[in-house]
C-alpha cells in the first residue's frame, strides 16, 4: 500500500476497535455510487454477525439508483437527518473528508466519541481518530472485504455480494486501469464466497430505464469532439431531464458512452442542476482526471473523477473544454 498522510493505523487495529463498540454508524459520501453503498452494506453485514447495533446512513436525503435495492441491507439505509439513535463509533467509508459526507453527517461525526475512516482516496490530512487509506486499492469495498476478514466473520453471502458490487462498479466492470491483479484476486475471493457476478452485473449494467436511453440521445446530440477526436465533452439540460422524466441515476451511464468512442482519451459529461453543474471525467489512457477534478474542488481516481461547478451551463462547458484541451496539450477549440 502507498503511504498516505492521513493513514495512522491498520485494518487489524480498526477491527480491534470495532469489536469493542456495540453501536456503530456507517456513513458514505453524498451522491453515493456503487462502491460507497457496497462498502457500507458489506461492513454492516459483517458487524451484524457480531451482534452489533449497526446503522447505515445516507449523507444526503436523495433518491438512490434503483439497482441498490437488490443489495442485502439496502432497506436499512436512512438519511443522517432521520437518525436519532446512539452512535458509539462513526465510520466513514469511501469518503476522505467532511466535505464529502455533508453537513449533517459531519455534525454527527463531531459528536461521536470515536471516529474511523476506511477509504482509497488520498487527501492531505487525517480527520478521524483512526484512518486507513490505500489509494492503490481499486475500491474501498476491497478494503472493507479485508477488514471483514480481520473481524473473523463469515464473509460468504451478504458480505461478498456487497463488496463485489463496490469492486465491480468502481472498476467499470473491470475495464478501468485500476482493475489490477489485486482487484481480480479479490473478486475471485468474493465470487468464491457466494457473490453472483452475473446477476449483479445484470442488475447494475443491464437495467437501464427508457429515460436513460432518451438522455443518451441528447448526450450524443450535444457532444463536441475536441483535440482531433481525443476528447468528448457533452451535457444534458434541466429541460432534457424533465422531458425524459429522468432522475440523476439515469445519467450514470452517459459518461461511458462518450468514453467508448474510438480515439477518445478523455470524456467529460455535464448535468445542469440549475444552481450548479455536476460534472464527471473519465480517461482511458492514463491521463489523471482526478487532478483535473481537484482544480474544481472535486476529486476521485486517475481514470474516473467528479466535480461541481457553481456557474451557468454555458460557462461550465467552456471551463471544462479549456481544462480538457490543456490536459491533452492541444489548442482550445481544436
Amino acid at each position: 500500500m502507498a503511504v498516505t498522510p492521513q493513514t495512522n493505523t491498520t485494518l487489524e487495529e480498526i477491527a480491534e476497535a470495532l469489536l469493542k463498540c456495540d453501536h456503530v454508524c456507517i456513513c458514505g459520501h453524498v451522491s453515493p455510487d456503487g462502491d460507497c453503498i457496497g462498502s457500507q452494506l458489506a461492513l454492516r453485514a459483517a458487524l451484524v454477525q457480531l451482534g452489533k447495533d449497526v446503522r447505515v446512513l445516507l449523507a444526503a436525503d436523495a433518491p438512490l439508483e434503483r439497482s441498490f435495492a437488490c443489495l442485502p441491507g439496502a432497506d436499512e439505509l436512512v438519511p443522517v437527518e432521520a437518525f436519532d439513535g446512539r452512535c458509539e463509533v462513526f465510520v466513514q467509508v469511501d469518503a476522505p473528508d467532511a466535505k464529502r459526507i455533508g453537513e449533517a453527517a459531519a455534525a454527527l461525526r463531531a459528536q461521536a466519541p470515536f471516529t474511523i475512516t476506511v477509504d482509497h482516496h488520498a487527501v492531505d490530512r487525517r480527520e478521524t481518530d483512526l484512518s486507513y487509506t490505500d489509494p492503490d486499492a481499486a475500491s474501498t469495498s476491497m478494503l472493507v472485504w479485508e477488514l471483514a476478514g480481520h473481524l473473523e466473520v463469515d464473509r460468504s453471502g451478504d458480505v461478498a455480494a456487497c463488496a463485489y458490487t463496490g469492486l465491480m462498479t468502481d472498476t467499470g466492470r473491470f475495464q478501468y486501469q485500476n482493475a489490477d491483479l489485486r482487484a481480480f484476486r479479490a473478486a475471485c475471493e468474493m465470487v468464491e464466497a457466494g457473490a453472483d457476478a452475473a446477476a449483479l452485473s445484470a442488475e447494475f449494467f443491464q437495467r437501464r430505464t427508457l429515460a436513460s436511453i432518451q438522455l443518451e440521445g441528447c448526450a450524443i446530440a450535444n457532444m463536441r469532439l475536441l483535440c482531433d477526436g481525443q476528447a468528448a465533452v457533452s451535457f444534458v439540460t434541466q429541460r432534457e431531464m424533465a422531458e425524459a422524466g429522468a432522475v440523476k441515476s439515469d445519467c450514470e451511464q452517459l459518461i461511458n458512452v462518450l468514453r467508448s468512442i474510438d480515439g477518445v482519451r478523455i470524456a467529460a459529461m455535464l448535468r445542469d442542476e440549475g444552481v450548479h453543474v455536476r460534472g464527471s471525467f473519465r480517461s482511458k489512457d492514463g491521463t489523471d482526471v482526478a487532478a483535473m477534478a481537484r482544480r474544481f474542488g472535486g476529486g476521485g481516481h486517475a481514470a474516473a473523477a467528479g466535480f461541481t461547478l457553481h456557474e451557468p451551463l454555458d460557462k461550465a462547458r467552456h471551463t471544462v473544454e479549456k481544462a480538457v484541451c490543456k490536459a491533452l496539450g492541444c489548442r482550445e477549440g481544436a
